[in-house]
């Protein structure tokens, strides 16, 4: 592992250095490039594709910047990719935030809103009586039920705890790609995998020992 080079896109949205601070923690003699530099991350043997903030400036600072070709070259490429968060919505087709926002458009999918959820906002209203009523954002400590085999949930336990801050959920028309779900009053993809890409909602930086060997995992893994 010590040869290789990861490279965490930097279109200045979302804690970077936070994800790098886990990587260097999970294997501390890779390089870790925090980058706007497209040469930089064709050259990565991974890369990072993170986000947090309202996902139309997210994906408008990607397409800007250009790192909608340079993703694109990166998955053509069979290189390990993994999206954190904002990340991974951005590669649905749609989101219902900022009144409809077009994403970038590698899964066929859309990212909805909890509290526009018919299914969602019974369940909020079945907790009001006692107490518990579901906010949003969903933000907090959750399992994440493993439906797909997958490289990246080696050592991690079936319904292990990961963190999640997010008021949108990502629903892919491929139901097979689906790897991970969660429960937040209704069920939702909490991770997506598809060739070479893996794509969490949840933030691993985030997520102590669960997030920190998923981190481990992906460094290990080859897109395969």
């Amino acid at each position: 592992m010590n040869c290789k080079h990861i490279a965490v896109i930097d279109y200045g949205m979302g804690n970077l250095h936070s994800v790098a601070s886990a990587l260097k923690k999970v294997a501390p003699d890779i390089k870790v490039s925090v980058t706007d530099d497209p040469n930089i991350i064709a050259s990565a043997d991974h890369v990072i594709l993170p986000g947090v903030g309202a996902i139309r400036d997210c994906v408008a600072e990607i397409r800007r910047l250009g790192f909608d070709r340079v993703v694109k070259d990166v998955i053509n490429s069979g290189k390990p990719l993994l999206g954190i968060c904002v990340g991974m919505q951005a590669m649905m087709s749609f989101s219902e935030e900022n009144g409809g926002a077009d994403c970038l458009d590698f899964f066929p999918g859309r990212v909805n809103f909890f509290a526009g959820n018919a299914k969602f906002n019974q369940a909020h209203d079945e907790g009001s009586s006692s107490g518990e009523r579901l906010k949003v954002p969903h933000m907090g400590w959750n399992q994440v039920e493993q439906v797909l085999a997958h490289p990246l949930w080696h050592n991690i336990d079936n319904n292990g705890r990961f963190y999640f801050v997010h008021s949108y959920f990502v629903e892919p028309e491929n139901k097979d790609i689906i790897a991970g779900r969660t429960h937040y009053g209704i069920e939702f993809a909490a991770a997506i995998a598809h060739n070479n890409i893996f794509a969490v909602q949840f933030h691993p930086e985030k997520s102590h020992d669960n997030g920190l060997q998923l981190l481990e995992n992906f460094l290990n893994w080859n897109g395969k």
